[in-house]
């Protein structure tokens, strides 16, 4: 129970709290089973992403973000981290630096960037920023990191910088354009961008820099990326020596204007390079070109002086040229200049001048004799010695001066000149006083040419400063050299004398007296006078005398006075006195002032007139004081400035009193300071003490004036004000520092500032600033702030003192200067640089280890540097480590080892390595130098003599510098080295004596003597010589010289001093003797020896005999002359081998070599090309040839001659040669015209011949090109001809030049050089401008350019050739144009102008018409006796082409045929049906009467051009020529419209009846026209049949004549004449058609109806047109005709092919069938006989006249056929042109050849070509021959053809055989040329040919009928002329067929040959005919060279010489 009460209460409690707290945990568990699992995994979630994705967190921000960016707005974790609720809490981990703030509250990050900067970029690198944000789990207290990365993006905020401040490269100038020259900027050494990206990626340009604007075009930068610069355009040294590049680096931002640049300057260096050639000094530029001047350089020369007194010659400017290179580096790479002498006149130049190749030195080489040349005109060269290819050129005057042997003299004894004292300086004195002639002083010298200038000196004995005489000319003239005053000194005189520098003249005495001239002014002697007159003074009272001093002479100083003004006519002056007085009848009033301006003149000429004037004051008193002063003004105002100085005027205050009183002035008031005063006595008020502007700047003064009188003082008041001046200097304030600093290597940094203050007013104290200095390294603005201009370089310079000036801003500023200290701050940016950059040691062998050999010094500029020093180990040779070693701090260079040379296996050992010195503290690179170590050995060896003991003999009176004996030591050393070089000196404390008179050669050992020795013989000298060498240690040895003089007996003298020998020809053989030297001696045997002068080993001396002889051969041109110095000595002195040198035994020989013509002459060229105009005259020089030649003398003297070969086919000893040459100066002239030869050309050879044509010869080519102004253009330019002419060779030469770019090796050759002609007709002169007309010769054609090809060549290139052409020219200079020449260009004017010619003649055939009346009724009075004599001389014109019948005169015929000089003429002869041979009484009675006939024709043609004038006159007429009457028709084949119509288009009747029956005339003319045949035998000549008369027997025959072809040249003549029809072509058309039409009807019945209807009388025959319309017709045919006659022009009317096609069966097409027979019917009328002319070249149709006629046939027979029908037989005739080739020599008398073969006829000029299509026929065997044909012996083949087309022979007519027609065989050509356009055939062969005859007389001109019938057309114009009276002379006629016979006969007997009687000939072979011999002919004789005589009337005058009988009326 006690138990239980006293546990009560307490235990209560213990069983309460058990209770409770087992409740809770019941509770607990009951709950935590009731929520289950879901409770737990929440608090788990807790710091986990609620994002899904990547655990870290990555962001990106930029660099730079400013303080608090947001980097990630929420972190997206799980949780809650403030609040009551928090679940979570956050904080950050790993935050280095602490970039990132954490806002747990909203789970974000934020940049903390407070006061710093987010920096991507260095030194900082951040790059990116990693944090860890630590989310703690409060729930549970787990722990999660989230990591967040923020990278840093990079921002462009950094510029590119360059790694250096500056870049320099040097390149050469000939770098080629494209090379790159730079490229630093690669690897670490360019610019340089720390951002990241394109941002850091630096790219590189060029930018503009305006102070070098030419560097951006000239460099680039083509990869912008890699900065390599390239080369764009050439450099020039010489024109830009360096280039400021400015490069810019910038990045590559995507945005370019975002992207920063960076610029820094690269300087490009051009160095110079060889480019240029050298160039003349002194150098005269040429305008504003770089080119100089053409310089002349002058030398004299005396003549006979010898070269050794004067070279090297005085040239003036001395000869000097430099390559205009001059700066290539290194220097030893500059080229060196040689000289030479180029070309110079005279020829000879070189055997008296030549020129050091190095020095330029001038030398003579020989005398010169100025009757020979007295000046040489030389052009010399300067080129560079490494063969640069352009030399420079300079002309050398070399004058030959006379021998001054007299003295100078004046022509005066004295001179007096005359010179005005106004004359300027440089007036010429004059010689009299007009001064109208200056005085001319003559002073010759008879050394000297009275024409030239004798180059005298004159001197003046004294007023040499006053007067000078000129330098130049034969009259000399004297000067002013200052100006004169007469007033000083009114003449001089001084005596004159003329020197040449050797003598001197007599003086003379020239006087020369001062002229005065106006020069000086009156002068009074006071500028005013004062004068004070009172009431009472009277008229003509002196009131004041004036007096004006004029110091010139005569008129000029006499002094005349007036009043100008202010007298009032109450004054006068007197003109001369000067004396002033009071006017008669002037009462003077009391207070009256007068000012009188008076002027005083003098009496000079009136434009030179000089005056001066002054004034006078007078003021009238009176008599008595009344009144007290008074001021003028009452108040004065004045401005002063504060500078004024003091004791200056500042106001003149004059009171006035009227009575004179004595007046006092006083300052009153106003002046507290005293500055001013004013002087008591004169009122002069005057500054007293200096202003101050600044202190005071106005005054106000009180004046008084008094004249000591009560009441006489007056008052006046002076204000005064005073003006600034800038008298303050701009102060500096003194609280400024000077002492500055500024970094290296800043652009505009700031250096400091300074101030100045002023205080003056206005612009004077406004304060300006500049630098005084380094104003290029510093700037200043207006505020004075001082900045850098350029990056400094303390290096450079550590420290400046810069000078500023500040200064005001007045007219005349005030300044002050202070000075600044301004010290360069050091950065960190020079490598370290050794002393040297290469240094060489020589290390001596065995030098002990460790011994230095060499102290490296390294210098850095920079401050604070630590330098170290290595060897460089890169590319570093192991052994130079273990041979040398460098002390890193000291820079000591040792030998590790000890090296021995002999051991070394180098023989010149050497050990090249390059050490490095290092700035330890410093970021440059090393710096580096190059160490030679050269092991050298020591001298080991000392020199030993080859003899212990040397002895020598010497003469007792030897010479100074006598050789006594040699001595010779040799070292051991190796050569080369100084150990191993030997030289040689006495001792001379051995034998003092010895050393005094003897001595030894350094070098070569000798002992010589040092003084003239004078010594007793048989003396002995000892010297003791050391050889020592330069080795270390210097080592020597010595021996001894005993030395002996010999007695003078034992000496040998030779017997002359000089020797000269006769001169040796170079062309002697080895040994031949030159001379003999002889010298003698006492008993003793000499032996003789060249000592000098012989280094070629060229002679030899026979040491016993003394005869010298030559050793080897001689050659003038490399030395002419040898001067040898000989000895002698006794056999004693030989033997001892020693030698005796003294006076007497040594000799001077002199040998003198002769020339010999040993050299050919050369030409300067092998070719010569040149050109000659068509017109041009003969002589006229064409080109200059010039050989040269090594030899001297006449052997270089050139004969030049020409071999022109004979043109092929001409006679050489009649032709004449093209050329000719001057035989001594090689000019080629013209020797003939050479009109219608252009395009043509010669080539011949040209021989030089030494020795006047005398030695050797040498050829070369020339080339002349015939040329006319077709070929030519003019070069007009714009400068007198004078210039071109002057520098025709150097334009010449550039004109060719551009050609030959074109056409190698072309000629370019000048034709004339005139005034430039312009003008409508070119006939206008300019003389301000010039016309070169040129042309260009292509030597491969040797033929003319084109005028075309010219044009483009010069035209294209008209700048670069002006370019050229400027330093010929004057300034201003060049070439306007290239235009046609003036004749081609009036040729075209003249063609376009031809439509004027119709109404240019008709209005002057109106005005001929008017004027010309009274001649028409003199014509009609004489017009019937005109026309008989042209029926006469119709009538017998035509002789030559049909012979009468008739009997001759036998009476003259043998004396004609004597006169025709050949007896055995023989010829065929057929007639009858006997063939015979023609006797020589027959043969001469022809010959006789038809010369008797052709002169009796000319008798009767006495008319002028009667027969000529009668031919036809256009081609709608024919004119038939007869032994009547000529009868003229109409042309059947001319229209009215002027067009000839083809025969095809007419038709066939009407063809067959005007094939020969309209052109006939009627058949009664015609039968009256026919010939009668009167041989008995029925011989006919020109065909016919032996029946009646009535039929062919006496046929008749007709004679037409016209030319068959017109030359090219008469074409345009053609135009303007009336054309003249051909016949035989218009002929030949109509057969040809006929031919064609043949198959429709028979030729037969057409002739036979064309004859029938001819002889019945034509009804086709129309009437002939009016003279109006053929005239019109004419002209439109004009040109048509010209244009067929061009055609026919080369062919030929009667042309092969045009023949052949008109008979196609031809021999030709039918070679065995060689006739063709035509069937017609027989008619009692025969054919007309047709003369047709095929060309005449020879004599040229007379102006508006037909050709005259020559013999030409086409002929006709018609006989009768067996069987009855009627044959037409045509026979054609072509005669050709007279060849161009000589004839052969005559034929040896021999039976000449049968005739050739009717296919292959010889011409007359060669035998055709035959074609292989159609080989000629041979022509049947006659069956009717009786007579046998001689064997002739077989001919030369024939020669080559020449291109005219060859002609057959004419043929007899058969007269027994059916009549057929024969066709000629003709060469197939491509066409027929003129006789002028021809090439000359090629030469004939010279084959033995038959003896004939030489043929005399006539027969010599006349080859054949035809030059007959040209010597008659001929003498027509002769006889025309004389007007002899008509006598008719009836002579007999010969037969037709003698004529026939006689044709044939000449032609054969001029051709060399013919056939026999009754041979065969013509076509076909008529050798078939009767009477004719058979069988085959042999091949035909060569053919006749037949060369035409040129000039007819010799013919004529021949004739009758031969025929006095038949000329007595001519």
């Amino acid at each position: 129970m006690v138990r239980t009460r006293l546990m009560g209460p307490l235990s209560w409690g213990w069983v309460k709290w058990p209770s409770v707290m087992g409740t809770g945990v019941l509770y607990l568990l009951l709950l935590s089973t009731c929520l289950g699992q879901d409770t737990e995994d929440w608090q788990y979630e807790e710091c986990k992403l609620s994002r899904s994705g990547p655990p870290a967190t990555i962001v990106a921000i930029d660099e730079e973000s400013p303080n608090g960016t947001l980097l990630v707005e929420n972190m997206q974790i799980n949780g809650v981290a403030e609040g009551p609720d928090r679940t979570i809490s956050l904080s950050l981990r790993d935050n280095r630096d602490y970039w990132v703030i954490l806002d747990p509250s909203k789970q974000a990050l934020y940049l903390n960037s407070t006061g710093r900067l987010l920096d991507r970029d260095p030194p900082s690198y951040i790059q990116s920023i990693v944090v860890q944000v630590q989310c703690t789990n409060e729930l549970i207290g787990t722990v999660i990191l989230h990591e967040v990365r923020i990278v840093v993006r990079d921002r462009n905020d950094n510029a590119p910088r360059f790694q250096q401040p500056r870049y320099y490269v040097a390149v050469s100038e000939l770098t080629p354009v494209g090379t790159t020259i730079f490229s630093g900027f690669w690897g670490n050494n360019g610019a340089a961008d720390i951002d990241d990206g394109p941002n850091g990626q630096i790219e590189y340009t060029i930018q503009y820099n305006p102070k070098d604007p030419t560097a951006n075009r000239t460099f680039d930068i083509p990869l912008t990326l890699f900065g390599s610069m390239v080369l764009r355009e050439r450099l020039n040294y010489e024109e830009i020596t360096r280039y400021l590049v400015i490069i810019q680096a910038n990045d590559r931002a995507p945005y370019p204007s975002e992207r920063r640049t960076a610029t820094t300057t690269l300087t490009v260096d051009v160095l110079d390079g060889d480019d240029l050639g050298p160039m003349f000094l002194p150098c005269t530029l040429v305008g504003n070109t770089r080119d100089c001047s053409p310089i002349t350089y002058k030398a004299n020369v005396l003549e006979l002086t010898e070269p050794n007194k004067v070279n090297p010659l005085n040239v003036t400017p001395p000869i000097q040229a430099v390559d205009q290179d001059r700066n290539i580096q290194p220097p030893s790479e500059r080229p060196g200049i040689l000289y030479s002498i180029l070309i110079g006149k005279p020829q000879t130049y070189a055997e008296y001048f030549s020129l050091n190749r190095t020095t330029a030195e001038l030398l003579l080489l020989r005398p010169i004799d100025r009757e020979l040349y007295r000046r040489f005109d030389l052009v010399i060269k300067a080129e560079q010695n490494n063969g640069h290819p352009l030399p420079a050129f300079a002309n050398l005057q070399i004058e030959v001066l006379d021998e001054n042997n007299q003295a100078p003299y004046f022509l005066e004894t004295s001179y007096h000149g005359y010179v005005s004292e106004a004359s300027p300086v440089g007036t010429t004195i004059a010689t009299s006083g007009s001064l109208s002639a200056p005085l001319a002083i003559v002073a010759l010298d008879n050394d000297v040419e009275e024409t030239k200038d004798p180059q005298l000196q004159f001197s003046l004995d004294s007023y040499s400063n006053v007067f000078s005489v000129s330098a130049t000319g034969i009259r000399r003239y004297i000067t002013l050299l200052q100006p004169l005053d007469r007033e000083t000194q009114d003449f001089y005189t001084f005596t004159l004398l003329a020197s040449d520098g050797v003598q001197q003249s007599f003086p003379v005495t020239v006087t020369i007296t001062v002229l005065d001239a106006n020069d000086n002014t009156p002068t009074f002697a006071n500028v005013s006078y004062n004068v004070n007159l009172f009431t009472d003074m009277m008229p003509g009272e002196t009131v004041l005398q004036l007096s004006a001093v004029d110091s010139d002479a005569g008129p000029n100083g006499q002094v005349t006075y007036r009043i100008l003004a202010g007298a009032q006519e109450h004054f006068i002056i007197g003109n001369s006195t000067g004396i002033i007085s009071v006017a008669p009848g002037v009462d003077l009033a009391v207070g009256r002032s007068y000012a009188l301006t008076v002027e005083a003149m003098d009496n000079g000429p009136a434009p030179q007139r000089r005056s001066s004037i002054t004034t006078v004051y007078i003021e009238v008193l009176p008599p008595n004081n009344q009144s007290p002063p008074r001021f003028p003004l009452q108040q004065y105002n004045l401005e002063i400035s504060e500078a004024m100085r003091t004791g200056a005027t500042l106001l003149n205050l004059q009171a006035v009193d009227r009575e004179r009183d004595t007046i006092t002035y006083k300052i009153h008031s106003g002046d507290p300071h005293g500055h001013f005063a004013l002087k008591e006595n004169s009122g002069t008020l005057v500054l007293d003490k200096p202003l101050d502007r600044e202190s005071l700047d106005y005054y106000t003064l009180v004046v008084t004036a008094s004249d000591g009188q009560p009441d006489g003082t007056s008052t006046a008041m002076v204000n005064i004000m005073v003006m600034d001046v800038n008298d303050n200097d701009p102060l500096f304030i003194s609280s400024l520092t000077v002492n500055l600093t500024v970094t290296e290597e800043q652009d505009n940094a700031f250096v400091g500032q300074v101030k100045a203050t002023d205080p003056d007013l206005g612009s004077s104290g406004q304060v300006h600033y500049r630098l005084v200095n380094h104003q290029k390294l510093f700037s200043i603005n207006a505020t004075g702030a001082i900045r850098t201009t350029v990056p400094l370089d303390r290096e450079v310079k550590g420290h400046y003192f810069l000078i500023v000036e500040a200064w005001d801003g007045s007219v005349d500023p005030r300044r002050s200067r202070l000075t600044l200290s301004v010290t360069v701050l050091d950065v960190d940016d020079n490598i370290p640089v050794f002393t040297q950059q290469t240094y060489n040691v020589n290390l001596p062998e065995n030098s002990p280890k460790d011994s230095v050999i060499l102290q490296l010094k390294a210098i850095d500029a920079d401050l604070d540097s630590n330098l170290t020093y290595r060897i460089r180990s890169e590319g570093l040779d192991p052994e130079i480590t273990r041979l040398f070693r460098v002390d890193p701090g000291t820079g000591e260079l040792s030998v590790l080892k000890v090296l021995d040379y002999e051991a070394l296996k180098d023989s010149e050992p050497t050990y090249m390595f390059t050490v490095e010195a290092l700035d330890r503290e410093g970021t440059m690179p090393p710096g580096l130098a190059s160490v030679t170590v050269t092991i050298i050995d020591m001298n080991d060896f000392p020199p030993v003599f080859s003899q212990s003991a040397y002895r020598g003999m010497v003469a007792p009176n030897a010479v100074k510098g006598t050789i006594v004996t040699t001595v010779t030591a040799n070292d051991s050393d190796p050569a080369g080295t100084p150990a191993g070089l030997v030289r040689y000196k006495v001792d001379q404390d051995a034998y003092p004596y010895s050393a005094s008179i003897f001595d030894v050669d350094e070098h070569t050992g000798h002992v010589v003597t040092r003084v003239n020795l004078n010594e007793e013989p048989n003396l002995k000298f000892n010297l003791v010589v050391v050889a020592y060498d330069d080795g270390e240690p210097l080592k020597e040895n010595t021996t001894l010289v005993e030395i002996t003089v010999l007695q003078p007996s034992v000496i040998p003298v030779f017997t002359q001093e000089e020797y000269r020998f006769a001169p040796v020809s170079e062309e002697a053989d080895v040994g031949t003797p030159v001379g003999v030297i002889v010298a003698a001696a006492v008993n003793q045997t000499i032996v003789y020896s060249i000592i000098e002068g012989n280094e070629g080993g060229v002679f030899a001396l026979n040491e016993t005999t003394g005869v010298i002889s030559t050793a080897k051969p001689l050659d003038y041109e490399a030395n002419s002359s040898y001067v040898l110095r000989v000895e002698a000595n006794s056999m004693r002195v030989v033997s001892s081998n020693l030698r005796v040198p003294s006076k007497t035994n040594t000799a001077k020989v002199m040998i003198d070599i002769q020339d010999e013509n040993d050299h050919p002459p050369v030409f300067t060229t092998s070719l010569y090309i040149g050109g000659v105009a068509e017109d041009a005259k003969t002589f006229t020089s064409v080109l200059q040839v010039q050989a040269l030649d090594q030899d001297t003398g006449n052997y270089s003297s050139m004969i030049y001659r020409l071999i022109i070969p004979p043109q092929p086919g001409k006679d050489t000893k009649k032709s004449k040669d093209g050329f000719v040459i001057e035989p001594y100066s090689g000019v080629v002239k013209t020797a003939i015209m050479y009109r219608n030869m252009r395009r043509s050309y010669f080539k011949f050879e040209v021989v030089a011949t030494d020795n006047y044509g005398q030695g050797h010869s040498t050829k070369a080519e020339i080339v002349v090109s015939v040329v006319n102004q077709l070929d030519m253009q003019v070069v007009v330019s714009n400068v007198p001809p004078t210039y071109v002419e002057k520098n025709k060779n150097k334009l010449l030469s550039i004109l060719e030049r551009y050609v030959q770019d074109q056409i190698p090796g072309a000629k370019v050759v000048v034709e004339t050089i005139g005034p430039n002609r312009h003008g409508d007709g070119m006939e206008q002169e300019d003389y301000t401008k010039s016309d070169l007309m040129i042309y260009a010769i292509d030597p491969l054609t040797n033929r003319a350019v084109s005028r075309q090809e010219l044009y483009k060549f010069l035209d294209g290139k008209l700048l670069d050739i002006n370019k050229e052409f400027q330093p010929f020219l004057p300034p201003g200079g060049r070439i306007l144009e290239i235009r046609t020449p003036d004749v081609v260009t009036s040729v075209k004017k003249a063609m376009q102008t031809v439509g004027y010619t119709e109404g240019a003649l008709l209005a002057l055939a109106v005005i001929i018409i008017i004027c010309c009346v009274p001649a028409i009724l003199i014509v009609i009075i004489t017009y019937r006796q005109f026309k008989e004599r042209q029926a006469e001389c119709a009538k017998t014109a035509r002789i030559q082409m049909a012979l009468p019948t008739g009997k001759p005169g036998g009476g003259t015929a043998n004396n004609l045929y004597e006169e025709l000089g050949d007896n055995a003429i023989r010829s065929n002869h057929s007639g009858g049906g006997n063939g015979g041979s023609l006797d020589e009484i027959d043969r001469q009675r022809l010959i006789s009467d038809f010369a008797d006939r052709a002169i009796a024709a000319h008798r009767q043609c006495v008319a002028n051009g009667g027969v000529l004038n009668k031919l036809p006159k256009s081609e709608s007429n024919i004119t038939f020529l007869s032994d009547e009457n000529p009868l003229t028709i109409k042309n059947p084949i001319y229209h009215e419209d002027g067009t000839l119509s083809s025969p095809e288009t007419l038709g066939r009747s009407q063809r067959r009846r005007d094939l020969l029956g309209n052109f006939s005339p009627s058949r009664k003319g015609l039968r009256e026209a026919w010939l009668r045949l009167s041989s008995s035998g029925g011989d006919v000549g020109f065909g016919g049949y032996s029946g009646s008369d009535s039929g062919w027997g006496s046929g008749g025959g007709h004679s037409w004549t016209l030319p068959s072809r017109l030359h090219r040249r008469d074409m345009y003549d053609a135009v303007r004449r009336q054309v003249v029809m051909d016949p035989v072509q218009w002929e030949l058309e109509l057969l040809k058609a006929e031919f064609k039409e043949s198959k429709d009807a028979g030729l037969d019945s057409g002739f036979d109806r064309g004859l029938d209807s001819d002889l019945m009388g034509s009804p086709s025959l129309e009437p002939k047109l009016t003279v109006k319309e053929q005239a019109r017709q004419f002209e439109q045919q004009a040109l048509q005709e010209m244009r067929q006659r061009q055609n026919r022009d080369s062919r030929g009317s009667l042309s092969p092919d045009f023949l052949l096609s008109i008979f196609p069966e031809s021999p030709q097409h039918l070679k065995q069938t060689p006739t063709h027979t035509i069937p017609f019917v027989l008619t009692r009328d025969g054919p007309p006989s047709i003369i047709v002319t095929q060309s005449d070249g020879g004599t040229p149709p007379p102006s508006h006249k037909p050709t005259p006629p020559v013999l030409r046939r086409f002929g006709g027979n018609l006989t009768a056929n067996p069987s009855g029908d009627d044959r037409l037989q045509v026979h054609l005739e072509i005669i050709p042109d007279p060849p161009s080739t000589p004839p052969p020599p005559p034929p040896p008398m021999t039976p000449p050849p049968p005739p050739p073969p009717a296919s292959s006829p010889p011409s007359p000029t060669s035998p055709p070509p035959q074609h292989p299509a159609s080989p000629p026929p041979l022509p049947p065997p006659s069956p009717h021959s009786n007579q046998t044909k001689k064997q002739a012996p077989p001919p030369p083949p024939p020669p080559p053809p020449p291109p005219p087309p060859p002609l057959p022979p004419p043929s007899s007519p058969s007269l027994l055989r059916p009549s057929t027609f024969v066709l000629p065989s003709l060469s197939e050509v491509p066409a027929l040329r003129p006789v002028s356009l021809r090439p000359p055939p090629p030469p004939l062969p010279v084959e033995p040919e038959p003896q004939r005859r030489e043929l005399k007389g006539i027969l010599k001109n006349i080859q054949n009928i035809a030059d007959i019938e040209k010597s008659v057309a001929n003498m027509f114009s002769q006889i025309d002329r004389k007007q002899i009276p008509l006598k008719k002379v009836m002579k007999g006629r010969a037969s037709i067929d003698s004529l026939d016979s006689l044709d044939l006969d000449l032609l054969a007997a001029e051709g060399g040959g013919g056939g026999e009687a009754g041979s065969g000939g013509g076509e076909g072979g008529e050798g078939g005919r009767e009477g004719t011999g058979g069988g085959e002919d042999p091949p035909p004789p060569p053919p006749p060279q037949i060369r035409p005589n040129t000039n007819m009337n010799s013919i004529v005058e021949e004739l009758e010489k031969r025929f006095p009988s038949q000329s007595t009326m001519l």
